[in-house]
């Protein structure tokens, strides 16, 4: 097995490789702008830090969000394309699992990253390995989570409805990598990479637009 793990749902651009024992190589860089013209770099990165040709990948492995429309798309369609090129299978992970994969709680606990509009998008998790609500985008005044501890970004960044904000602040690929190679060690299926947009993307027709054909 050779998983090569992506995430473009946060600001963090996060590549991996994990062998099916351990996470061979990694890369993460935060700029929220640049996710299209760091990610193939970052890719080659990992794959000649492990001394690894692309063509040695199995399966690749991809962060679905929720997460902004623009960079959500980066890491699925290089994730599809890779999977098409190589004829391996791409699986999908939600972003917010691998967060929780890598948090240091004891007990429920929630994840928030920053869903921007003053948003967050957040989940319940009744240990690191299971989410017990569906991802949601919400209002954090209008969240009531009963002071629970909290990971991520969107957490760190309300303080008021998050009182016990941790780390990591930020989705790794090395922990989605290591979360799916679990998963099918353990000879679950997972899902397919569908998109969590939860909203609509910010561009949208303007109302009352009129086609203009010419005659």
């Amino acid at each position: 097995m050779l998983l090569l793990a992506l995430d473009t749902a946060t600001p963090a651009v996060t590549v991996a490789l994990h062998d099916g024992t351990s996470v061979i190589a990694s890369s993460s860089q935060v700029d929220a702008r640049r996710h299209g013209e760091l990610l193939l770099p970052a890719v080659d990165r990992v794959l000649a830090e492990a001394g690894l040709r692309l063509d040695a990948v199995t399966g690749v492995v991809v962060g679905v969000g929720p997460g902004p429309y623009t960079g959500l798309r980066v890491g699925l369609m290089t994730a599809d394309t890779f999977g098409l090129a190589l004829g391996v299978p791409v699986y999908g992970l939600c972003t917010l699992d691998g967060l929780a994969y890598a948090a240091e709680v004891e007990g429920p606990f929630v994840v928030a990253t920053d869903a921007r509009r003053k948003e967050v998008y957040w989940a319940r998790y009744a240990d690191p390995r299971t989410r017990v609500s569906e991802p949601a985008v919400d209002r954090p005044a209008d969240l009531d989570l009963g002071g629970l501890p909290a990971v991520g970004a969107g957490a760190l960044l309300y303080p008021d409805t998050f009182p016990d904000a941790r780390a990591p602040e930020y989705v790794s690929a090395a922990e989605l990598a290591s979360l799916a190679a679990e998963k099918l060690a353990a000879g679950e299926e997972l899902a397919a990479p569908r998109p969590l947009y939860l909203r609509r993307p910010d561009a949208q027709v303007p109302k009352n637009y009129k086609v203009v054909t010419p005659k």
